[in-house]
């Protein structure tokens, strides 16, 4: 045992992925003491502009939105109570097939080694217990959440820490409801096609490969306050809609698997901690 506080560790591909699919579990910590580290791989230059101008149309400035979306981060590691962000300001590489994919200095071009060797210096640093990020399929098959995955891993095998690690998922029972709240709040959303909704389908994992289930509902409002504060991105509307209340009951609860662990804490578990206290 050591003065040092348990250490958390999120890495994230761009500002407002924090708030997501990690917002609950960082406030929880936050307030029962545990030190976290929010990392943001990309600059998010190639999210909306303002007034919802979009990457590529007349107006939009990477430059500016980049600087613009710094600022929302900040807002929203306030919110989160979040201890350390450092951001590793890579390109962002828009979605995948994107021009920007191909960018020099974007995150997708970047050597995995380059990426994953500054990673591991943050790593060395703040010696975190418990890791989150991505799956190898960056959860839906966004460029830079697949190469935050990839960094990630590559980062602790250059180094001789054994944190627990962990990657975001959604129980596919989630997923369904997720659609029928879409819905819900979207009256004029059309039905996916077979195509698009057999893709949807797999997105996530079934319901009992899941071995992390952390209920961090009380802390659902600095979750909404956090994606709220990320307020040039259209696609945070949706959730913005629901409300605190309802936002709380749908997404208070967040859910990983478990790929690396040296305590034999069991699973299903509720705690990433579980067996490091």
């Amino acid at each position: 045992m050591t003065d040092r506080p348990l250490t958390l560790m999120a890495v994230h591909a761009h500002p407002d992925d924090e708030a997501t699919s990690t917002g609950g579990i960082l406030a929880r910590y936050a307030a029962e003491g545990v030190r976290t580290v929010l990392v943001t791989c990309t600059d998010g230059g190639c999210g909306d502009g303002p007034g919802g101008v979009k990457p590529g149309d007349p107006g939009h400035d990477p430059v500016a939105v980049a600087a613009m979306r710094r600022k929302e981060l900040r807002a929203s590691c306030d919110a989160l109570k979040i201890s350390d962000l450092e951001m590793l300001d890579y390109a962002d590489s828009g979605m995948m097939g994107w021009p920007s994919n191909d960018a020099p200095g974007s995150f997708w071009q970047t050597p995995v080694k380059e990426g994953a060797a500054r990673l591991a210096e943050l790593m060395e640093q703040y010696r975190p217990d418990v890791v989150v990020t991505y799956d190898e399929n960056g959860f839906y098959g966004h460029p830079d959440h697949i190469q935050a995955n990839r960094i990630t891993m590559a980062a602790l095998e250059m180094t001789a820490l054994t944190p627990k690690v962990y990657w975001t998922t959604m129980p596919r029972s989630v997923m369904r409801r997720f659609g029928e709240t879409m819905r819900e709040f979207s009256e004029d959303m059309p039905e996916p096609d077979p195509a698009e909704a057999a893709a949807i389908a797999e997105i996530g994992l079934p319901d009992e490969e899941v071995t992390t289930w952390v209920d961090a509902t009380a802390f659902s409002g600095q979750k909404f306050d956090a994606l709220a504060a990320h307020a040039s991105q259209g696609e945070n509307i949706f959730f913005l809609k629901m409300g605190k209340e309802r936002f709380g009951e749908f997404m208070g609860q967040e859910t990983f698997v478990r790929v690396r662990d040296t305590t034999d804490a069991p699973v299903p578990e509720t705690d990433l901690f579980a067996g490091l206290r």
